[in-house]
């Protein structure tokens, strides 16, 4: 006589209808085949983000580095730079941007989903979840830390760009002519501010996201939310998280943005020319441009999370262990 399997329900019409249903049901991805879909779903979201908002960008560096000249804010910057060098120049340093973030993106987001993963793996799921605070914040400064590795050199390429417009005419001259003039180590003459200035600005957006997005979950059942609500939620997590990282990691990015306008004089190292800009700044000089750049990174920040969001849905990304409790 022969038995059933062990799935078997004991009814051969109740099987057939278990079959359907499990043929139905997505598979839940894991691995390599997960992690790569969180990376292309944050290299797209970052390059399209940063890509778009170039000009806004131009005109923040512009300011930070000539605030004499460009002293009427936000809007009064953009049209000087129209004025004076045509509607293009707003579009400086595309090139360097959207790749630069693009491999930015990759290693930010797919590095925070690794990372945390690996997290929960070391704690277990409710001492992970007990403290998912630290969790967020160790997840993405791992993850920024080798980000910025991949972004600095292009980073530095832009900014050069942006601040000399007659320096080359684009990533690929510009890259080279630095390389060539001031050697590969140019590239990473900015490592240590865009750290300062990319570690705490990813681990405020991150763990502001996720907070505020765990807050809304508390109050909104998520199984029930339609995908179009769900976008609208990361929407606003993401500004909120983006105006909370713009805060935290401006002083930083005005640092970064003075020393890749020139290089450094003869046997002058980057941990004295930073203590030299800083000195020069203040706190109330490092925080120049900070206008067009809380509208630049909430507006990006939104975007960011709602992009990733649909991509990851889009390409079935859903194999991810949530530690937040709604």
């Amino acid at each position: 006589m022969s038995t059933a399997p062990p799935t078997s329900t004991g009814s051969s019409k109740l099987d057939a209808v278990k079959q359907v249903a499990s043929a139905n049901t997505p598979e839940k991805l894991s691995g390599l085949a997960l992690y790569s879909r969180f990376a292309l779903a944050g290299a797209v979201c970052c390059s399209v983000t940063h890509g778009a908002l170039t000009p806004v960008d131009v005109v923040k560096t512009r300011i930070q580095l000539d605030p004499v000249s460009y002293n009427t804010g936000m809007i009064g910057g953009f049209r000087k730079v129209i004025a004076t060098e045509g509607t293009g120049a707003l579009f400086t340093g595309f090139g360097p941007t959207a790749a630069g973030y693009f491999l930015q993106g990759a290693f930010k987001f797919g590095g925070y989903e690794l990372f945390k993963q690996q997290c929960i793996n070391y704690l277990g799921y409710e001492t992970a979840s007990n403290n998912r605070t630290a969790v967020y914040l160790a997840s993405s400064a791992l993850a920024e830390f080798f980000a910025d590795i991949a972004l600095c050199p292009l980073e530095a390429t832009r900014i050069r760009l942006v601040s000399e417009p007659t320096f080359a005419t684009g990533l690929v001259s510009g890259f080279g002519k630095i390389a060539k003039n001031e050697g590969l180590g140019a590239f990473y003459s900015g490592f240590g501010p865009i750290l300062f200035k990319q570690v705490p600005y990813t681990m405020a957006k991150f763990v502001v996201y996720e907070k505020v997005a765990e807050a809304i979950y508390k109050r909104v059942d998520k199984s029930r939310t339609s995908s179009r609500q769900q976008t609208l939620i990361n929407l606003g997590s993401g500004l909120i998280a983006g105006f909370a990282a713009a805060l935290v990691s401006q002083p930083a990015d005005t640092m970064l943005s003075k020393i890749n306008k020139t290089k450094g004089l003869p046997g002058e190292g980057t941990t004295s020319r930073l203590i030299k800009i800083a000195k020069e700044l203040g706190l109330r000089g490092s925080y120049t441009g900070i206008g067009a750049r809380l509208f630049m990174v909430g507006t990006l920040t939104a975007g960011q999370f709602a992009i990733y969001g649909d991509i990851k849905k889009l390409l079935g990304a859903t194999g991810g262990v949530e530690i937040a409790k709604t």
